[in-house]
């Protein structure tokens, strides 16, 4: 079944493998519903791509040689939640899927899957489905309650300036940047992402990032 469309879905592929960007492609080439708008080498190169472009949906390997396509989907997402990203691997691995999920990712992709099942797929990804096999479902949740069971702590609630630097923090401003903005020295902000990070059992920015995402401190408020 075909989506409801106009025209043609745009997608950018993105993997630093020559032949693999072209079996995609041929696949995408099969069918007059979709079309290859970009092709990128690197992760950065996609977060590019996927601003000058703006692409229906992006096929993105999850091996990437600078940024991954996990962070760089994080990134993608953050900035244009309207983008679909569809990670391709060729490992049918339940924790990759699932930290992908977490990405923003809709699903991903096995390389290799025949050219009629990625069609499929594809059309089920732009009709906001997950397809999944139910042994690969059945993966997920076990992962899924393996590391629920492994967070005995309870997260502390964050005071009201925490959230301010957490907030500031996924926006991507630096130390010396939030300290500005809230006419703090930097050792403070240090000291509340110690604190914050402590209290929610995160260990760097982007989990940080990732987790501000989740509450709805990002994006920026208006």
């Amino acid at each position: 079944m075909r989506p409801n469309r106009d025209s043609p879905l745009n997608i950018l592929i993105v993997d630093d493998a020559k032949h693999a960007r072209e079996a995609m492609r041929n696949i995408i080439d099969m069918h007059d519903d979709m079309v290859v708008i970009g092709e990128a080498k690197s992760g950065e190169e996609a977060i590019t791509l996927a601003e000058q472009l703006m692409p229906d949906l992006i096929l993105m390997d999850i091996h990437l040689p600078d940024i991954d396509g996990l962070h760089a989907t994080r990134i993608i997402k953050g900035h244009f939640p309207a983008i679909k990203v569809v990670i391709v691997t060729v490992s049918d691995d339940a924790a990759n899927l699932l930290e992908a999920l977490k990405c923003g990712a809709q699903g991903y992709l096995l390389k290799h899957l025949t050219s009629s099942t990625w069609y499929e797929c594809l059309q089920a990804f732009i009709r906001d489905e997950v397809p999944l096999s139910r042994t690969l479902a059945s993966q997920i949740l076990n992962e899924f309650n393996r590391k629920k069971e492994g967070t005995s702590e309870e997260r502390q609630p964050l005071t009201h300036r925490e959230r301010e630097v957490l907030h500031l923090v996924a926006l991507g401003l630096t130390n010396k940047e939030i300290a500005g903005k809230l006419h703090l020295s930097e050792y403070t902000v240090k000291n509340h992402l110690k604190n914050i990070m402590q209290k929610l059992h995160l260990n760097n920015r982007v989990q940080l990032t990732r987790y501000a995402y989740e509450q709805g401190l990002y994006p920026p408020k208006n």
